[in-house]
């Protein structure tokens, strides 16, 4: 089975497409996001160009519900097709052709769609639907739910092998600026929890970095226990140590907190101070990456 979720986020203005599948690389396939524009989900015997040409039209300011029409009723395959639009006002669409593979089918609701085919079970869409409304959080955890209630009430008939979740703001800014997450699991016994994984990662970064971008309305304290928070729920703690070190000493002048987070990372790995040493070799580093180069040199006393 094919199963995944379109939604809109009226309150970050974000739209994403989550997926999963039994066959390779569905990231590639699947799932399609533009930034303030909308998103779509092509499936099943998929036709690969309503996604382009889905985000293309609703670009243009057409409906989610148009949009769908429009390509369904151009395809000669469309018996075979399923397929979900979201628009720019949070609107979504979804059709499941009748020639679909058993079970299958779809659920609309407010900002999102769920949709599926092959399922092992027919409540799948059902319980995607309901985890997606009971679920808190950002929009990336919230699609996860939904691809972890499909799961929980079997998911594929044949199995899974592979996952995906794209996520865009809709800031005004480019489209590459917008991207909050693009992460695939191209081929996996577990997918979906390998994707939850990739996830984790993401949105701790997204925490340290949330945090740096607020660091002079904070307390120190304030700084200190964010940028905790956001390695003790990253998995590659040590990079994120590393450079919040340096962020304290660099920007906020905090060197004994640096010192504090370094002094145990040089011990245990090496290859971290000689990073540093690197850096501050280089006198200036590029893109502004350390405003007082002469400061750190003192991290490594």
């Amino acid at each position: 089975m094919t199963y995944s979720i379109v939604a809109y986020d009226p309150s970050t203005r974000q739209f994403g497409v989550a997926v999963q599948t039994h066959q390779p690389a569905v990231g590639a396939i699947v799932p399609w996001v533009r930034a303030g524009v909308g998103a779509v989900a092509t499936q099943s015997l998929v036709n690969i160009s309503f996604g382009p040409r889905g985000l293309e039209l609703l670009g243009q300011g057409v409906s989610a519900q148009q949009t769908l029409e429009q390509l369904i009723a151009a395809d000669e395959g469309r018996q075979h097709r399923q397929l979900a639009v979201i628009d720019r006002a949070g609107n979504a669409a979804a059709y499941s052709g009748e020639g679909c593979i058993p079970y299958f089918g779809h659920e609309v609701g407010e900002h999102f769609s769920v949709q599926a085919n092959m399922m092992a079970r027919p409540t799948v869409p059902a319980a995607m639907a309901e985890a997606y409304r009971r679920a808190g959080g950002d929009l990336m955890h919230r699609l996860m739910c939904a691809l972890e209630a499909a799961e929980a009430q079997g998911g594929d008939i044949r199995g899974s092998q592979s996952a995906a979740i794209v996520v865009y703001a809709s800031e005004d800014k480019p489209q590459w600026e917008n991207r909050v997450c693009d992460l695939r699991v191209d081929e996996h016994t577990h997918p979906v929890a390998e994707l939850r994984r990739l996830v984790s990662l993401c949105q701790a970064e997204h925490m340290s970095q949330r945090v740096e971008a607020q660091a002079e309305a904070l307390a120190a304290n304030e700084v200190l226990a964010g940028f905790a928070a956001a390695r003790q729920a990253s998995a590659d703690a040590s990079e994120m140590a590393f450079w919040q070190a340096l962020f304290l000493a660099d920007t906020l002048g905090q060197l004994a907190e640096a010192r504090t987070l370094l002094q145990p990372l040089f011990a245990a790995e090496p290859q971290w101070r000689e990073l540093l040493q690197r850096l501050l070799a280089m006198g200036t580093p590029p893109n502004g990456l350390l405003e007082h180069p002469e400061t750190l040199a003192a991290l490594l006393a």
